[in-house]
């Protein structure tokens, strides 16, 4: 029950950007005196409207977005009165139309920096220097977890490590004493510093009895650990796709002193939701560059594979990782799923592709760039361009992206990510 309400609430969350997304649009045109018809939540049948001045607003049966009419877009428009033409959005200033289209994507970003701000003084925001990479944990202190198993071959399907069976053996530093949380400090004679040091110490020698020292709760130790050789990847390879012969020990970095998320007060919540606010800019157009490599990831997860936890998600995935988060309990989860998709839609609608609000602005900056150049040359100002020789390409744009979508959606729907076992 808590699933499916988490699903329809984080939905409606959404449904409620997309809205202000479209609010932003008609109250700055508003304000710039262009004329705004129509403002609608929802696509497909009026379910009820009404209106107020000049414009009609109302809802309609799809609750899958919304739309908001300014009269002129476009020089090519068709649909505007005689009486209305002053007043078309094309032949208002360049700087008037840029912050009119801009305006829907300046909305996700405040919504998003605002839920930001209420979760970093109430739950706390994600740590954003959190190590996610074997080079983050590298530069780590050398607090370690400790396996009672570990795999001499790893093997190619997931299994449970048991010793002595298919290429499970005994953990050494587990056998010898090891704890999750000790902190290493030296292996034969080399000094530790970092979790990295640790790993090329362990590495460098043969498998054999090497003295390990250790701290636990303020005590400094020293046990025997009987390395043993194993096939492991190397320290720089992520994907470890490739493995060599090397001594292990079985340790892996803990997480000791390095907070997952950090609670702030109200004053302090404000530099860190921008920072984080940054993070996840960064984010998203590393997001974004890799959207191309992950299509054959998404695809091969149609047809049985298991899913990348790393590919893109629709509305409908991120809706059903709300879900999971209320339903598990961890509203902190929800609220940062909806703080990154706010921010990546705000994003997305600014790339300088027709018809997404990005490219009607680059359009518009274009066409007086060139004025200005054209006026320096003396010569006659070419005009406006013509939306209509656009056409192909803006089709080209919705074909790829409707596309796009209903592969994340289909997928989403068979075999969809999930970040807690249900």
């Amino acid at each position: 029950m808590l699933y499916w309400l988490g699903v329809a609430g984080f939905a409606l969350t959404i449904l409620i950007s997309v809205s202000l997304h479209e609010a932003g649009h008609m109250i700055t045109a508003k304000r710039f005196g262009m004329k705004v018809t129509r403002y609608f939540v929802g696509f497909g049948p009026t379910i009820f409207s009404f209106r107020r001045g000049e414009t009609e607003y109302g809802l309609k049966a799809i609750p899958l977005g919304g739309f908001c009419k300014i009269v002129g877009m476009t020089p090519q428009d068709d649909d505007v009165e005689p009486e209305d033409q002053p007043r078309a959005m094309w032949r208002f200033p360049v700087w008037k139309r840029t912050i009119v289209m801009s305006a829907g994507s300046i909305t996700h970003f405040l919504l998003a920096l605002a839920a930001a701000w209420v979760v970093a003084f109430t739950l706390g925001l994600p740590n954003t220097h959190y190590p996610t990479t074997n080079a983050d944990e590298a530069k780590q202190k050398a607090y370690v977890t400790v396996s009672d198993c570990t795999w001499v071959t790893i093997p190619t399907t997931q299994q449970d490590c048991v010793p002595g069976q298919n290429g499970g053996v005994a953990g050494p530093a587990y056998a010898a004493g090891i704890r999750d949380g000790d902190l290493i400090t030296k292996v034969g004679a080399t000094p530790i510093t970092t979790y990295g040091d640790l790993t090329t110490a362990i590495r460098s020698l043969p498998a054999g009895k090497t003295d390990f020292e250790f701290v636990r709760d303020g005590v400094t130790k020293t046990v025997q650990v009987d390395l043993v050789t194993a096939n492991r990847a190397s320290l720089t390879d992520e994907d470890a796709t490739a493995t060599s012969q090397v001594s292990v020990a079985a340790l892996g970095w803990d997480n000791v002193g390095v907070p997952g998320t950090i609670k702030y007060n109200a004053a302090s919540a404000v530099p860190a939701t921008f920072n984080y606010g940054w993070f996840i800019v960064e984010n998203t157009f590393k997001s974004l560059g890799k959207i191309p490599a992950k299509v054959p990831a998404l695809w091969h997860s149609l047809t049985g594979s298991e899913r990348d936890p790393d590919t893109p998600i629709s509305v409908v995935g991120a809706s059903r990782l709300g879900g999971e988060a209320i339903e598990h309990g961890v509203p902190e989860l929800f609220l940062n799923i909806f703080i990154t998709l706010n921010i990546f839609i705000g994003i997305f609608n600014l790339l300088p592709l027709l018809p997404l609000d990005g490219g009607h602005i680059a359009i518009a900056w274009f066409e007086r760039l060139r004025s200005l150049l054209y006026a320096r040359l003396r010569k006659p100002d070419p005009g406006r361009v013509d939306y209509y020789k656009l056409m192909p390409i803006t089709y080209a744009v919705i074909l790829i992206g409707g596309a796009f979508t209903l592969l994340t959606v289909t997928a989403d729907i068979v075999n969809p990510i999930q970040i807690f076992n249900r």
